[in-house]
């Protein structure tokens, strides 16, 4: 049996300013996959080809031990896009009997209930009448009520409260305490990621920089503040990219114990998901 959920394998997507790939990514099942990059960055992109929204133009896309082209993987898939909503005239009970009719037997008109109420919605207010995080939490429980063995959410904290982000990344793991489930979650809000991710991936400007474990990566990487001199004392490789300023030097270095072994009266404190990015982003501006 198979403990992949979804993969891209060589993926790529040619568009006329842009390209994504090769990508290797793979979404291990029993797992969160926290994905991250930059607007533009091609994470939309790479979302759309697991999920069979789009074809790769090279490579190979895997869904569920088949492909996204295969619509019975995809019935098995809850997909909640930032940007997507139903019908704004709708209410949820519309919503859900309207899905009942699309997932048939799959769907679970219980599990949609209590999800509504969990969430707060009311199922006779017309979608017209939400709020961002409203409309947010309505796809989310349609996405779960039908029960996806994959969730593939982008940006599903966006716009809600940090109380409501909580309940959320509390409801994520506990959807994947059944080793069959797995989410691929893109999301702005690293903290979020930090939380409850098993793995980041960081895609930049098209490309795969890493997807690493999340607890290895926050414990490999570091940020070095130090003088112009000291620098030079650093394993060669570690820094990834360095800011020099009128007080000293601030790199993002990898291998951070090595780093404060050889530099151990300088600070090299923990690096988070944003200092990586935002250090890598300025090596490209170099």
């Amino acid at each position: 049996m198979t403990t992949i959920a979804a993969a891209l394998r060589g993926a790529e997507k040619h568009y006329t300013r842009f390209t994504l790939g090769p990508l290797d990514l793979t979404v291990p099942k029993g797992s969160i996959v926290g994905l991250v990059g930059e607007n533009g960055a091609g994470k939309t992109t790479t979302i759309k080809l697991l999920t069979g929204g789009l074809r790769p133009d090279a490579g190979q896309a895997e869904l569920l031990g088949s492909s996204p082209a295969d619509p019975a993987a995809r019935a098995r898939v809850g997909v909640v896009f930032e940007d997507a909503t139903f019908f704004m005239g709708m209410t949820p009970a519309q919503i859900g009997h309207s899905l009942a009719g699309v997932f048939g037997p799959a769907w679970q008109p219980e599990t949609y209930a209590a999800l509504l109420d969990r969430f707060g919605l009311d199922p006779k207010q017309k979608m017209k009448e939400f709020s961002r995080g409203m409309r947010m939490k309505l796809n989310l429980a349609a996405a779960l009520a039908h029960a996806p063995e994959l969730l593939v959410l982008d940006e599903p904290t966006a716009g809600l409260d940090p109380v409501m982000r909580g309940e959320l990344l509390d409801l994520f793991l506990d959807y994947i305490q059944d080793e069959n489930h797995s989410i691929l979650l893109s999301s702005h809000i690293t903290t979020d990621l930090e939380q409850a991710a098993d793995s980041i991936a960081y895609i930049h400007k098209g490309k795969l920089l890493f997807q690493e474990d999340k607890d290895l990566l926050l414990q490999e990487y570091g940020v070095l503040r130090c003088s112009e001199a000291d620098l030079r004392a650093v394993p060669a490789g570690a820094a990834v990219f360095t800011r020099r300023g009128p007080l000293g030097c601030e790199s993002l270095v990898k291998g951070r114990e090595a780093v404060r072994a050889a530099l151990p009266s300088a600070v090299c404190d923990p690096a988070r998901i944003d200092d990586i990015m935002r250090f890598y982003a300025g090596r490209d501006h170099e």
